[in-house]
């Protein structure tokens, strides 16, 4: 199966936001070329929030280019087999942690965004970070931070707190 076609059968198998979902999936009806960065009118991209939830704590990335506390994520690439390897993917080699794991069940939020490259539409996960998990710094990030579930809407923005409480509710 290639990525594409899990990205479809991903999208078709998650329940939630059905508009948003839709978007998603006609968007790849009318792009073959909707998974790579190199598609222009969007593409499909994959994120993972790293989650502590025995200390009640978020790990976020303070984004080199946009300058915000995001979680962790970016474009698929031909290595992935599925979205949630890229999200997995991502999710390690931004926060340089080895041994995550992603929560069970898929998906937790779709979000759509406007980027400098074109509309991301980002199918996001969450990642369990291993007991004593210690973070790195990447080159795509100013800074790597914990912070507690309370804290996140004074640093994020609001599709991160929306990120947070699905996640939280799946916990």
């Amino acid at each position: 199966m290639s990525l594409y076609d899990d990205a479809v059968l991903v999208l078709k198998e998650y329940e939630d936001q059905g508009g948003l979902r839709r978007l998603y999936l006609d968007h790849l009806a009318a792009h073959p070329d909707g998974m790579w960065k190199a598609c222009r009118d969007g593409h499909i991209t994959a994120s993972a929030l790293v989650v502590d939830p025995e200390r009640g704590r978020v790990l976020l990335t303070l984004h080199r280019k946009l300058r915000m506390w995001l979680q962790m994520g970016g474009h698929c690439e031909p290595v992935d087999a599925t979205l949630a390897e890229a999200a997995l993917r991502e999710g390690r080699e931004e926060s340089g942690i080895p041994g995550l794991a992603l929560l069970p069940g898929g998906p937790v939020r779709l979000d759509r965004h406007l980027t400098p490259c074109a509309w991301h539409l980002d199918v996001q996960y969450a990642a369990l970070a291993p007991a004593g998990a210690v973070e790195a710094i990447s080159d795509e990030s100013l800074d790597l931070r914990w912070f507690p579930y309370a804290e996140v809407a004074s640093v994020a923005d609001d599709s991160v707190v929306r990120l947070v409480e699905a996640t939280r509710a799946r916990l």
